[in-house]
């Protein structure tokens, strides 16, 4: 066996469609990771399967639908992750040893699969890249644990090693930074505040030992540091908040709705926490915050994109993957 090293992107994941079934496939797999939900019992049970897998599917598979990627039938989380992988093959073309391949947390292609084909292919270690620049339990850790999942099916393993948080690393602040720097640049307008919307946790999983909001208060306070926006200019909020438990925060929508409110007129935002556009990016703050935003008194709003497959992004992809390769 030709002996080589395998690097596989790992994002969230993304249903295969947007009707009522494929989305309640997708959802179900989601909701049940003790890693995400960590409420048990047969009230929970009832609750689950009752209500949340009756609805969800339909208000969700509304949401994905409003920025489905219908050329290629398929979620822009899809789209864009494998573009990020085929980007990160391009640069390693001329190393024979090296071989990239991407998976998703839930749905398709799955962890479990890819790393089989890597091991097929000749593959004996393997890089897995979590997609997540901040930890959490709810994201990294459940990666890491489908990685494991599949390896306890596996005769021959292959030795493993995983790309660590990238939340402080400067090729990522600097990735982010001249994003906004680059969008603010384009626009006709003077953005009065610029809005870090990072996704939320619950309260208690940073009571229990999470570092996750401490790992984004380190992004964005570095980000500042690149930019030269002072905590007034560049503002941290949290957003996708569900249920009754209390929640990290500020909310962002609350927060862009109240900075309208007050006079703001002008604003951005840019999603630090998202190495792809997704459904929480594109729908719930271009489309939802935004709307809140503009209906509360703004004037003019713009969503700055996730780094994506961007020259900026995949450059900072591969620093981080020589850094452990």
């Amino acid at each position: 066996m030709v002996e080589k090293v395998g690097i596989l992107l790992v994002n969230l994941g993304t249903p295969e469609a947007t009707t009522y079934w494929p989305m309640r496939k997708y959802l179900k797999e989601f909701l049940s990771d003790p890693r995400v939900i960590e409420t048990k019992g047969p009230v929970w049970w009832l609750i689950f399967n009752g209500i949340i897998l009756t609805r969800r599917p339909k208000t969700s598979g509304r949401a994905y639908a409003k920025i489905w990627n219908a050329e290629l039938d398929e979620s822009p989380l899809k789209t864009i992750t494998r573009a990020q992988a085929e980007k990160v093959a391009a640069h390693y073309a001329g190393n024979v040893d090296v071989q990239v391949d991407w998976a998703m947390r839930y749905g398709h292609p799955a962890i479990g699969d890819r790393i089989e084909k890597l091991v097929a292919d000749g593959c004996d270690r393997i890089l897995i890249f979590p997609l997540y620049p901040q930890y959490s339990a709810a994201t990294t850790a459940s990666v890491m644990d489908k990685v494991f999942d599949a390896l306890k099916t596996m005769r021959r393993q292959p030795a493993l090693r995983t790309v660590p948080p990238y939340y402080d690393q400067p090729s990522y602040v600097t990735a982010l930074a001249n994003s906004i720097k680059r969008h603010h640049s384009a626009l006709d307008w003077t953005p009065e505040i610029t809005i870090a919307s990072l996704h939320g946790l619950p309260r208690s999983f940073i009571d229990k030992g999470d570092p996750y909001q401490a790992q984004c208060d380190k992004t964005i306070e570095l980000l500042r540091d690149a930019t030269g926006l002072n905590e007034s200019q560049l503002i941290l909020t949290y957003q996708s908040r569900s249920g009754r438990v209390e929640w990290i925060g500020p909310d962002t929508e609350d927060t862009l709705k109240s900075l309208a409110k007050t006079g703001v007129k002008n604003l951005t935002v840019i999603t630090p926490g998202f190495a792809s556009d997704c459904v929480e990016t594109l729908e719930e703050i271009n489309i939802r915050a935004a709307g809140a935003f503009l209906q509360a008194g703004g004037v003019n709003f713009s969503f700055i994109p996730s780094l994506n497959d961007s020259v900026l992004s995949i450059s900072m992809l591969c620093d981080l993957i020589d850094a452990n390769i």
